[in-house]
């Protein structure tokens, strides 16, 4: 009989490594050394547009690609000498620094030209819109490589100036948000399209592969900030992973077309729509997180399939592909 128990303590022992070896494996998947070819230099938009030193004639001929031609102007001349916008200018650059900002982005895009060679870096302005553009703060245009940064909308979610913006929405608006919000935004140009593929299934897989993208540009980052949790809402969707899975199959959600299951499970919001008790407590956007965490097993199963291809992969094959059956 001991020597039984003795046996089977080697067996779970043995067991144990070689599942801690897996999750580190997966960990370090994304764990490259890459090399920068290029420092980031960024262009400040408002500093010379708020500088009164700088005639507006001379900022329109400089920024006119920037300037909307339907507004006067009057109107920026007066947008220019407002003291509330200026303050709130002075505020988003002393807590956005742009030397700090320029290392991050060119880390950033040392990682994505890794995986994508082709990546051209585009050239990088910050502005503030003193907050009228917080819902969509990055404009990246790929085509004529331009990105643009609203340090406006990233001045912390505690800021003063956000009064009267949802709590939800407030969290994803601190600095630390910039690079993740700016590498989610790139992301999408690398996932293809798939307007055909309508299930449930298919939409938390394509969340899911554009977090594994932020898996690969940013290794160093915390899980929460790439998909815009807190610690407690990061810690929830860990908790309850099994439950939250069950519910989708038990409820024959993941090949409905549904299209409310998208406000319900994967558009940002104050939390995730069970219709139970528990919805005041989940976290939001747990059809992603599980669209993650599918993603992230099919690749810790097949190391030998490279981002690109994995990309390229419907959800039905990749989901077929993966032994996703969570444990909590």
């Amino acid at each position: 009989m001991k020597i039984k128990k003795y046996t089977l303590h080697i067996v779970l022992f043995t067991l144990s490594l070689f599942l801690f070896s897996c999750h580190k494996e997966a960990e370090s998947r994304w764990n490259v050394e890459t090399k920068t070819s290029e420092s980031v230099k960024i262009t400040d938009i408002s500093a010379e547009f708020y500088n009164e030193k700088i005639p507006f004639p001379e900022f329109k001929e400089k920024y006119s690609f920037f300037l909307a031609p339907q507004v006067p102007d009057a109107t920026y001349e007066k947008k220019r000498n407002n003291t509330l916008e200026r303050r709130v200018y002075k505020n988003a650059i002393s807590l956005n620094k742009i030397p700090k900002l320029e290392k991050d982005l060119t880390e950033l895009f040392a990682h994505i030209k890794f995986y994508f060679p082709k990546f051209q870096t585009p050239k990088i302005y910050v502005f503030s819109s003193a907050t009228e553009l917080y819902e969509e703060p990055i404009l990246y245009i790929p085509a004529k490589k331009i990105l643009f940064i609203d340090l406006s909308a990233f001045m912390g979610e505690k800021s003063e100036y956000y009064d009267g913006i949802d709590n939800y929405v407030k969290k994803d608006m601190n600095p630390e948000n910039v690079i993740t919000r700016v590498s989610e935004n790139i992301a999408a140009d690398f996932v293809p399209v798939t307007p055909d593929q309508n299930k449930f299934l298919d939409k938390i897989v394509n969340q899911g592969k554009l977090l594994i993208l932020q898996d690969a540009f940013l290794p160093k980052t915390p899980d929460q900030y790439k998909i815009g949790y807190s610690k407690e809402q990061q810690s929830w969707a860990i908790s309850n992973e099994e439950n939250i899975w069950n519910y989708f199959v038990e409820n024959d959600l993941l090949f409905s077309d549904d299209s409310n299951l998208n406000e319900r499970f994967l558009n940002k919001g104050p939390f995730s729509k069970f219709y139970t008790e528990i919805d005041q407590k989940s976290s939001p956007r747990i059809g992603t997180f599980i669209g993650w965490q599918i993603c992230r097993k099919y690749l810790a199963e097949h190391p030998e399939v490279t981002l690109q291809q994995f990309l390229q992969k419907n959800a039905t094959e990749i989901f077929n592909n993966c032994d996703y059956k969570p444990k909590n």
